[in-house]
């Protein structure tokens, strides 16, 4: 069988598309990335992959907001085709700047995103970590809807975080009692143990209800702020020496192995 095609998008200030990339690659993908100014011209691109990510960095600087400029970017000349893409039963896949991209471009939540042909609109944000620091260490996320492909139910892992900009903020009560009754929370930050986090450090940037990532209604977008692609090799844990060393997969593929499993059928 043909290994489901991958496409990362770049722009200015992306700086972990070789991560990304590695773990798809890794998840049995064949990956490709293109700067988002030649999918712009040829958007028909998209036509040839199953799988869309969205990677992290600090895009156009975060000049007006992290993800901001790209987001606009991708409202203003991508939506067509995205929809294309979506409703087509293909994935989109964004981390960290990513998510964020995606959360400002109105994709996710994405209540009405396929249903409309208009801009749809801005549910939520991400915005600056409570403690107003930058946060940079390993943290546990719990898997609590399997509503995307990406992910199995009740599966713990541990993958590290790099933002400043991750506190996830839905617009109103509505929206959050929307996404919880329409499982679209996927993903929350928890204790070491896979219990329930006890504010910080376990929910590292303050995020309402300890939300670490989302996904749309059909759960064929999902985004979130932590690093799974950092986390694809066993080596790259931060017990790994105190585990016993040797090679394996790390904890973050299962993310992009399901992924794969699902294009597969595409």
């Amino acid at each position: 069988m043909t290994s489901p095609r991958s496409l990362l998008i770049r722009t200015a200030g992306t700086n972990c598309e070789a991560e990304l990339e590695y773990a798809w690659n890794r998840a049995g993908a064949s990956t490709e990335i293109l700067h988002v100014k030649r999918l712009i011209e040829k958007p028909e691109t998209l036509r040839e992959f199953q799988l869309l990510s969205l990677p992290g960095g600090f895009s156009y600087g975060d000049d007006l907001g992290a993800g901001r400029i790209h987001a606009i970017e991708i409202r203003e000349r991508l939506l067509g085709p995205l929809r294309e893409f979506v409703g087509g039963g293909k994935l989109i896949y964004g981390v960290c700047n990513g998510f964020q991209v995606l959360v400002k471009a109105g994709l996710l939540p994405g209540f009405e995103f396929l249903e409309s042909k208009e801009a749809p609109p801005l549910d939520a944000t991400l915005t600056d970590n409570e403690n107003g620091k930058f946060q940079d260490r390993w943290i546990t996320l719990k898997v609590v809807s399997s509503l995307t492909p990406f992910l199995k139910e009740g599966a713990v892992f541990r993958v590290p975080i790099a933002h400043g900009e991750g506190k996830f903020l839905p617009k109103d009560d509505a929206t959050l009692a929307k996404l919880r009754a329409s499982r679209q929370v996927v993903l929350k930050y928890v204790a070491p143990d896979g219990s329930a986090a006890k504010g910080w450090p376990d929910n590292p940037n303050g995020s309402v209800d300890d939300i670490a990532g989302i996904c749309d209604p059909t759960g064929r977008v999902f985004g979130l702020m932590p690093h799974p692609e950092r986390h694809a090799d066993k080596v790259q844990g931060p017990t790994w020496t105190r585990e016993g060393g040797g090679e394996g997969d790390g904890e973050g593929l299962a993310v992009f192995r399901n992924a794969v499993e699902y294009a597969k059928g595409l």
